[in-house]
C-alpha cells in the first residue's frame, strides 16, 4: 500500500464525499441500493475491479474479495438519517468532515477498502450490509454463515477516542402491548379497563430488572396509549431496550419480561421481541487485539488502546458463532447518531495503513 499520505488523504476524502452525499437511510431500499452502486464505483477505481452487489432476503449487500474469506472486513452502508437531515449535507473545516453517516460508518468502509489495496484477495473479503442500523434482521444469517469459517472478523464501526472495541453489550428489544377496554372517561369510567394505568405498572416492573453492578440496563423508551382525552384507554404499548455484557443477564431479563402478569386481571399483556444481539465478550477479542498492538508497535504506530461499550454491532453476531472478532477499526471522530457527527480526516489514511499491515500479519 502506498504511503503517500497526502495523495491518499485527498483520494479517500473525495470518495467519502461521494458516499455521504449518497444518503442511505435504512428504510429507503432504493437509496441503499444506490449507495452500494457508488461503493462499487469507488472499488473499481481504487482496485481496478468491481465487487458484487448481492441480494440477501430482499436487501442489497456489497461484497468484494474471496467467496469463502478467512479474513472478513465487516461494514454497513446504511445510516440512521432520513433524507435532508444535514444542512449542508457535506462540510469540511480544517481536519474535520461532517455529514450523515460519515462517522457511522462510511469512513470506516473506506478505511477497509483502502486497507485492501495491493493485498491478495484470495483470503480476504469486505462485506457491507444495508440493515445494520435496524438490527440486521435480513443480513444476520449471512454474517453468521461467513463468520463460522473465518479466522478473523474485523468490524469497521467507528473507534472510541481512537480505541478499538474489545467488548460490546448484547441487546434485547421488546414491545409490550396492554389490552384493556374502552369506556367513557366521564360518564362511566368504571366500565373500562384502563390500559394506561396497567402500562405504568409494567414500566415500574421492568425498570426494577436492571442490575447496574453487572452493567445490565433495562430502559423503557417509546410509549403510546389511548385515543381521545375522554375515553378510557383500551390499548397501550411500550418499547424496551435492554443491554448487558453478559448473556446470562440478557436471559434473566428475558425470562422476567415473559413472566409479566397484569396487576388488573381483566387486562391482557402481549409481549413481542426478545434477545437481538448476544454480547461481544473479551474472550472473542483479546487475541486479535493483542496482535494488533504488536503490529502497531513493529510498524511505528502509536498504541491503539481498547474500550468496552454499550452499543452493539454485527460483530456481536460474528463472535457468537465462534469467530475471533475485533471491532472499532473504523473512523476516528465522534457523534454517532447525532447531528454533531464528525470524522478526523487525517486519521483515515493512517488507520487504513495500520489495518493494511494488520491484515498482512493475519494472512502470512
Amino acid at each position: 500500500m502506498s504511503t503517500d499520505y497526502g495523495r491518499l488523504s485527498a483520494m479517500i476524502l473525495d470518495d467519502l464525499k461521494l458516499l455521504v452525499e449518497t444518503e442511505s437511510p435504512t428504510e429507503d431500499l432504493a437509496a441503499c441500493q444506490k449507495v452500494m452502486e457508488v461503493a462499487n464505483q469507488i472499488t473499481k477505481k481504487l482496485h481496478g475491479e468491481a465487487g458484487e452487489i448481492i441480494t440477501e432476503n430482499g436487501r442489497p449487500v456489497f461484497w468484494f474479495g474471496a467467496k469463502n474469506p478467512k479474513i472478513v472486513l465487516l461494514c454497513h452502508l446504511d445510516t440512521v438519517w432520513p433524507h435532508g437531515s444535514f444542512q449542508p449535507i457535506w462540510s469540511v473545516v480544517d481536519d474535520v468532515v461532517r455529514g450523515p453517516g460519515a462517522y457511522d460508518m462510511k469512513a470506516g468502509f473506506l478505511q477497509a477498502l483502502y486497507a485492501m489495496k495491493d493485498l491478495s484477495r484470495d483470503k480476504i473479503a469486505i462485506i457491507a450490509t444495508s440493515d445494520e442500523e435496524t438490527g440486521s434482521a435480513t443480513s444476520r444469517g449471512l454474517i453468521e454463515r461467513v463468520a463460522k469459517d473465518a479466522e478473523a472478523v474485523l468490524v469497521f464501526e467507528s473507534a472510541i477516542d481512537g480505541k478499538v472495541k474489545t467488548g460490546r453489550k448484547g441487546t434485547s428489544m421488546y414491545k409490550i402491548i396492554v389490552h384493556g377496554r374502552a369506556a367513557h372517561a366521564g360518564l362511566e369510567p368504571e366500565k373500562g379497563i384502563n390500559a394506561t394505568v396497567e402500562i405504568a405498572e409494567v414500566v415500574r416492573k421492568v425498570v426494577a430488572l436492571q442490575d447496574l453492578n453487572n452493567g445490565t440496563t433495562v430502559v423503557p423508551t417509546a410509549m403510546a396509549s389511548g385515543t381521545t382525552t375522554n375515553t378510557v384507554p383500551a390499548l397501550a404499548a411500550l418499547d424496551i431496550d435492554a443491554r448487558s455484557f453478559k448473556m446470562a443477564e440478557l436471559e434473566r431479563v428475558d425470562a422476567a419480561i415473559r413472566k409479566l402478569t397484569p396487576t388488573n386481571p381483566e387486562c391482557q399483556i402481549e409481549i413481542q421481541g426478545g434477545i437481538n444481539r448476544p454480547p461481544l465478550e473479551l474472550s472473542a477479542t483479546t487475541a486479535l487485539y493483542e496482535r494488533l498492538e504488536k503490529v502497531a508497535a513493529i510498524n511505528g504506530f502509536a498504541p491503539v488502546g481498547s474500550a468496552q461499550v454499550g452499543g452493539a454491532s454485527d460483530g456481536n453476531f460474528a463472535a457468537a458463532v465462534g469467530a475471533p472478532t475485533l471491532d472499532g477499526l473504523g473512523a476516528l471522530g465522534s457523534g454517532a447518531h447525532a447531528l454533531t457527527e464528525w470524522v478526523q480526516i487525517s486519521a483515515m489514511t493512517e488507520r487504513s495503513q495500520l489495518i493494511h499491515e494488520f491484515i498482512k500479519d493475519l494472512i502470512k
